[in-house]
């Protein structure tokens, strides 16, 4: 009977930690308020504007050459903390009612089972999980289900003076700037015990780089000080942290190559949202640091939402690139899939798995909605201070406006810049796309009515006060 048991025993441990071996690791990195332009990979091939002409990322390169890229990749919010919770979640921040920073968010079932930590452990119990860097949402990674972490941290640990803009944009000389190295640290560590113990893990590096204050190391930024800036792109500040995050980059694949599994290892990298438009004294929105992208963070035109989106590992095909929408809603829907999950059962998820194009199968993505989603329904005295929503429909973009329900029509695949309003053109008398416009807007409408987006109302902040009390919806 002992035997027996001592045979049970060693199969059942035998048949984990194959199970464990066979997993695959994911490390997603996320920067902040870096633009679809930030880094020096060319984001869509043939167009010499989607990489800087100022910026290198030589690590990031390494990436984009052993994977692929999605040339229209977008954020699920213009801004960081909507962005941050739909990644977890795989919900746009207008079901999630989180549509930007500073906003309550008791409404928010902060205990669910659907984030992508416990998601994962649920497939296989083995999986470690760990959040290093900025959180950026009303709770802990605890609570998702991570088992290491920063803890809660917001902007402020990251080095951020909100309330004084000539700090925020100065240059400040750190050999840890931002944290880079410190966070990085941290994560090697845990890439290196997860590989002792021989369990598969889900690591997710938030860099609070290269979000204003701009710090970065004396080497760095004599590099660039001596360096002929670009035309689009040439502060000096943002250049020097930006290879300075690539730097850290760098340290992460090294290790994975050191120990070996760098096989077996789905890598990442993307940023919270656009980046910012301009940084004074320069102030020519039509050229911004997102250029040829319209404008830049804290508003839905492309140069706020459409961001760097990377990705490599065990199938996915060297130096390619898709021009397929995805969102930040899919995420974990494409990583549970990745990790041995193709049947996700939840309704309300948004996001629909992008494996199938990671392995050229497809060139679409399932979803429970038709669409990409970006709901913004307040007055922001920085971008375009009207509150909007928008919807990507294969190549087309409808932005809709609140205070006088005006509609602008672009196609985003031949109109990067989104200079040509398709809404206005008219032929024999007529708008041409008007029967068009009118079923894109109705998706729209009918997906926010659905999930009770939060609804604009003149005055309304969103800020602090509950939901329920502010009691306006679509």
């Amino acid at each position: 009977m002992r035997s027996l048991l001592l045979i049970t025993l060693i199969l059942l441990f035998q048949n984990s930690n194959s199970q464990s071996q066979k997993a695959p690791n994911f490390i997603f990195i996320l920067a902040d308020d870096q633009g679809w332009n930030g880094t020096s990979v060319e984001m869509l091939n043939g167009l010499k504007e989607s990489k800087s002409d100022f910026y290198e990322t030589p690590e990031i390169e390494k990436i984009a050459k052993e994977g692929m890229k999605f040339s229209y990749a977008y954020a699920s919010a213009p801004v960081c903390a909507p962005s941050r919770y739909s990644i977890q979640m795989g919900k746009t921040p207008a079901r999630l009612q989180m549509i930007r920073v500073g906003m309550n968010t008791e409404h928010i079932n902060h205990e669910t089972n659907f984030t992508i930590p416990k998601q994962l452990k649920k497939i296989n119990s083995n999986y470690k999980t760990a959040h290093f860097g900025k959180w950026g949402m009303d709770s802990n990674p605890k609570t998702f289900g991570y088992d290491e972490s920063d803890g809660a941290t917001k902007n402020k640990d990251g080095v951020f003076n909100w309330d004084s803009n000539k700090i925020q944009w100065s240059n400040t000389i750190d050999e840890d700037p931002k944290k880079i190295f410190s966070i990085t640290k941290r994560a090697i560590n845990f890439i290196e015990s997860s590989y002792e113990e021989k369990t598969p893990f889900y690591l997710q590096i938030s860099h609070y780089a290269i979000h204003s204050d701009l710090v970065m190391k004396r080497k760095t930024f004599e590099k660039y000080r001596d360096k002929k800036p670009g035309e689009n792109h040439d502060n000096i500040g943002l250049a020097a942290m930006t290879e300075d995050l690539d730097t850290s980059v760098g340290l992460v694949l090294t290790k994975l190559k050191e120990l070996g599994i760098e096989n077996n290892t789905y890598i990442i990298y993307s940023s919270d949202n656009g980046s910012v438009p301009v940084i004074f004294p320069r102030k020519n929105y039509k050229k911004s640091f997102n250029h040829p992208l319209q404008r830049g963070k804290w508003d839905a035109m492309e140069g706020g939402i459409r961001v760097p989106f990377i990705i490599s590992g065990p199938g996915i095909s060297k130096n390619t690139q898709t021009e397929t929408p995805i969102s930040f809603s899919d995420l974990l829907p494409t990583i549970v899939d990745l990790a041995g999950n193709k049947n996700l059962n939840e309704k309300t998820l948004d996001g629909g798995s992008f494996k199938d194009i990671l392995f050229q199968k497809s060139k679409k993505v399932k979803r429970n909605s038709e669409g990409l989603i970006f709901h913004v329904p307040y007055e922001n005295k920085i971008a375009l201070e009207r509150a909007h929503s928008a919807i990507i429909f294969d190549s087309i973009k409808l932005v809709k406006f609140y205070d006088n329900n005006e509609v602008k029509l672009f196609d985003i695949k031949n109109d990067n810049s989104e200079s040509t309003d398709l809404s206005k053109i008219f032929q024999g008398g007529k708008l041409l796309h008007k029967k068009f416009i009118d079923r894109i807007e109705n998706k729209l409408d009918k997906y926010l009515h659905e999930v009770r987006a939060p609804k604009w109302k003149s005055g309304i902040t969103w800020k602090k006060k509950p939901l329920k009390i502010i009691n306006s919806y679509h």
